[in-house]
């Protein structure tokens, strides 16, 4: 169980976002991403860390903050972007919708700002890979509510007439809830958003940057850059 403040929201998915995937998947570009994932039904990184920070889930979130995709927003402002922009007469590419659709989920994929729940400078966020959270969070947990004893309370709120009981919420999450946060909007496995930004449309693309399991040159594989963003659930005890 997890232990919140009484008037915390319900938590984020815990379930753990391990991916998975079968030899010789390939992920798919939507041809249309911001009419797929409604930007309003962003939460934001903020919410994402109240329950992927956590040891008991393998902090997922620190392991995001240590990845490249936390660092997307602020590789665009190194010299070597920089460059890569003026050829393609973009003056600042941190301020460009034509850089940031793939670098900030705040633009959903867009070249205009579509939510201000995340901001450019967070980079690719949780819910770039696994979809906007408002819908799937509520079905991924339920709530256990408990009144404080009496002896734990203080006397001035005892005496108080006019305090309300003092509660402890308890988000209890379970294997069983993720089938419904999928059914709701959870991306999962979420490897399934991967080329919407890795493909040929980026400017640093090269058709033959690695070598998959079966020997061939691609741009793109999905294994290898897994390792760098992995964030598995840690086995039970």
């Amino acid at each position: 169980m997890v232990r919140f403040a009484w008037n915390s929201w319900a938590a984020v998915v815990s379930t753990g976002f391990a991916v998975a995937w079968a030899a010789g998947t390939v992920c798919a570009a939507d041809p249309d991403p911001s009419a797929v994932r409604d930007p309003a039904k962003y939460i934001g990184i903020s919410d994402c860390s109240k329950c992927h920070n956590a040891k008991k889930v393998g902090g997922q979130f620190n392991k995001w903050q240590a990845g490249p995709h936390s660092r997307a927003f602020a590789i665009l402002g190194t010299p070597e972007s920089k460059a890569i922009a003026a050829r393609l007469g973009i003056a600042n590419p941190q301020a460009s919708g034509k850089c940031l659709k793939c670098h900030s989920t705040a633009y959903n994929w867009t070249e205009q700002l579509q939510t201000t729940m995340i901001k450019p400078e967070d980079g690719v966020v949780c819910e770039s890979c696994h979809g906007p959270a408002k819908n799937y969070v509520p079905k991924t947990t339920s709530e256990l509510t408990v009144e404080t004893p009496l002896a734990q309370r203080s006397l001035a709120d005892v005496l108080n007439p006019f305090s309300r009981p003092l509660k402890t919420c308890y988000t209890i999450i379970t294997m069983e809830d993720r089938q419904n946060a999928i059914r709701a909007g959870l991306i999962y496995p979420a490897f399934q958003s991967c080329t919407r930004c890795h493909n040929d449309q980026s400017p640093t693309w090269k058709p033959d940057r690695y070598v998959n399991k079966q020997g061939k040159h691609v741009g793109f594989d999905l294994r290898q850059n897994f390792i760098k963003i992995a964030h598995p659930m840690p086995p039970p005890n």
